[in-house]
């Protein structure tokens, strides 16, 4: 006569099944929340790099006019900044403001990035004070950007200055 055991092969084989489903699930959950935070992270940082871009382009496109309007251009930029016509407010979407209007380039041009630009801040530096005019050819002008960058994800990262800087001779 056999007497029933307590570790029968059947009660074995189930328990090792359910023990082995919960660390599936325990398994999971840690790695969801790695996986999580990596892509979080990566979307912040690709959202960082674009508004570097924008900022960089930002402060050519500020550039490109004081090189254009400097001391021998009808409507010039000079060392007398803030120049509106450069660091100015952006211009209302869908107008073509013209030059001399007092809106900035710089902000019209970064506004169509979808960037809250309460926070920039645009400095023109005319590099070559020895010659004066400061704004005449072949002096230097330098355009710096600094934006804030907030990230999309509020997760407790740090807000960031973002700097972009371009620099280019008076050629008129």
């Amino acid at each position: 006569m056999r007497f029933p055991t307590l570790h029968s092969p059947k009660r074995l084989r189930s328990s090792r099944l359910q023990s082995a489903s919960g660390q599936a699930q325990v398994e999971f959950a840690l790695i969801i929340v790695f996986l999580m935070i990596m892509v979080l992270g990566s979307i912040e940082l690709i959202s960082l790099i674009h508004t570097y871009n924008v900022m960089a382009d930002a402060a050519k496109e500020g550039l490109r006019y004081a090189v254009v309007h400097g001391s021998n251009n009808s409507t010039p930029s000079g060392p007398s900044c803030p120049c509106a016509d450069i660091d100015g407010p952006a211009a209302p979407p869908g107008t073509n403001p013209g030059y001399g209007s007092g809106y900035g380039v710089v902000a019209t041009y970064a506004q169509y990035s979808l960037h809250d630009l309460t926070g920039m801040t645009v400095t023109v530096n005319y590099l070559d004070t020895a010659n004066p005019p400061a704004n005449q050819p072949p002096n230097r002008v330098q355009v710096v950007v600094a934006y804030p960058f907030r990230p999309f994800f509020n997760l407790g990262w740090p807000t960031v200055t973002v700097n972009a800087a371009a620099e280019g001779r008076i050629m008129n």
